[in-house]
């Protein structure tokens, strides 16, 4: 979801990804979003995770992206399945609900979980 890294500093979001990947969603910002989002981190390209037609196949989509890996999923409305989901996998997994830019309280959550995350994986 672009519109949730508006506005946060390009220094932050680039540490959080120092050890992980980023993909995005298009949201309502569309491209231009999309676009932004890979300059302000400069990144020459940004994956994308396809777009469904349904709200639960969205989160199908994406938990088959996220597979076995460790994540850190910003989104709108998570269901219960996906938190049950996101409870009963492996890997470590952070939901954070957002319907824009993410506040300074996700921002620590996430900052929190990703140190973590640090820690089990030295």
């Amino acid at each position: 979801m672009p519109s949730a890294l508006v506005g946060l500093p390009p220094a932050w979001v680039t540490e959080m990804l120092g050890e992980g990947e980023i993909a995005l969603l298009a949201d309502d910002g569309g491209f231009a979003a999309i676009n932004d989002v890979a300059h302000a981190l400069g990144l020459i390209s940004v994956p994308l995770v396809r777009r469904e037609e349904t709200v639960d196949e969205q989160h199908e989509t994406v938990m088959a992206y996220a597979a076995r890996l460790p994540l850190v999923w910003v989104g709108e409305n998570f269901s219960e399945k996906v938190v049950a989901w996101a409870r009963a996998r492996g890997p470590m997994t952070l939901l954070v609900e957002a319907t824009g830019p993410l506040s300074e309280d996700e921002c620590r959550r996430i900052d929190r979980f990703v140190a973590i995350l640090g820690r089990q994986s030295e």
